[in-house]
């Protein structure tokens, strides 16, 4: 009972001071002249997982308005500077820009990521304490992700034209991506933006959104040593991940066969209970034990893909990316 009681006691005081860093926020952003902000998430996270007020940092989604970039969507970070974070803003900065300047060097080749418009680290005050705070700012969509357009609301208006061009054009950013010698390390479709507008009925239906990658905070070098530790989304993330093993192409591989159903069925081939008492385990079990699901009749023609993509052995799954988008040309 004592320990539940510091347990509250800790968590009560993390959503107060969480509460005080807003008008901070704010009053950073307005200094760098962003006006009309919109703080549309917040989160606290502690370091190596403990519960130590003076470990936490906070990370938050802000939309804004800038007289240079127009509307934009803000990715920031608070955190002290005694505590260094593995996978923080900054590393996501210095992805974003190595991939864009990749893409620059190949000729036509398309985006795969929003362009970076700024990144600022600041110092500022809080509680007495000189925080950092970075800033990352890109362009905001409209659109939103292509979670949006797979949600209950959005899924049955969806076309089967639609369902292979998402299929299509999310293969070929993690193709460029992979080309550019970087793995996303968590694709799935809220990580997806949609550049562009939507049919609104039939007759338009050839008109289809670009898509962009977006969220590169745990993406890696292909060549580089993986934590062995699954980082990542746990519906997504493939059996290997889970059995200690480092992140490579086929591992997005495996998260792309799971986007592959979710856009084709609107729900993922794999479910854990929420009632689960240990969910990580759950979904180990679920990733490494479990069958494949078969399709509807409607897109039993990809079937075949789907078992190469989810194969629980890396031997007998796709070895590229380019395999897949030749298997999604041939359909």
């Amino acid at each position: 009972m004592e320990n539940s009681a510091s347990n509250l006691s800790i968590k009560q005081a993390l959503q107060a001071q969480s509460q005080q860093l807003l008008p901070i926020i704010t009053q950073s952003l307005t200094t760098l002249h962003f006006s009309e902000v919109v703080h549309q998430r917040i989160t606290q996270q502690n370091h190596e997982h403990t519960q130590n007020i003076e470990n936490t940092y906070y990370q938050g989604l802000t939309r804004a308005q800038h007289p240079q970039f127009g509307s934009v969507m803000i990715k920031w970070q608070l955190s002290d500077a005694a505590y260094p974070i593995a996978f923080d803003l900054t590393h996501e900065a210095d992805v974003l820009a190595a991939v864009n300047t990749s893409l620059k060097i190949k000729d036509n080749a398309i985006a795969i990521a929003p362009p970076l418009l700024a990144h600022h680290c600041v110092n500022v005050q809080v509680l007495e304490q000189l925080q950092q705070l970075v800033i990352l700012v890109m362009p905001y969509y409209s659109n939103g992700s292509l979670a949006g357009q797979l949600s209950d609301r959005n899924q049955y208006s969806l076309t089967v034209q639609q369902k292979h061009h998402f299929l299509v054009q999310s293969a070929y950013l993690i193709a460029n991506l992979h080309q550019a010698s970087w793995l996303h390390n968590d694709i799935k479709p809220s990580n997806i933006l949609l550049d562009g507008l939507l049919p609104n009925s039939a007759d338009n239906s050839s008109v289809m959104p670009d898509l962009l990658l977006t969220d590169f905070a745990l993406a890696q070098r292909c060549n580089a040593i993986s934590v062995e530790n699954p980082a990542g989304t746990p519906s997504y993330l493939a059996p290997e991940r889970w059995q200690g093993q480092g992140a490579t192409v086929k591992s997005d591989i495996y998260a792309f066969g799971i986007m592959m159903v979710e856009i084709l069925m609107g729900v993922r081939p794999f479910q854990v209970s929420a009632n689960s008492n240990d969910k990580l385990k759950a979904w180990a079990i679920q990733h490494c034990q479990q069958p494949i699901p078969k399709l509807s009749s409607e897109y039993s023609r990809y079937q075949c893909m789907v078992d190469k993509a989810l194969a629980k052995r890396v031997e007998r799954r796709y070895r590229s990316m380019e395999e897949v988008l030749e298997g999604l040309e041939r359909l």
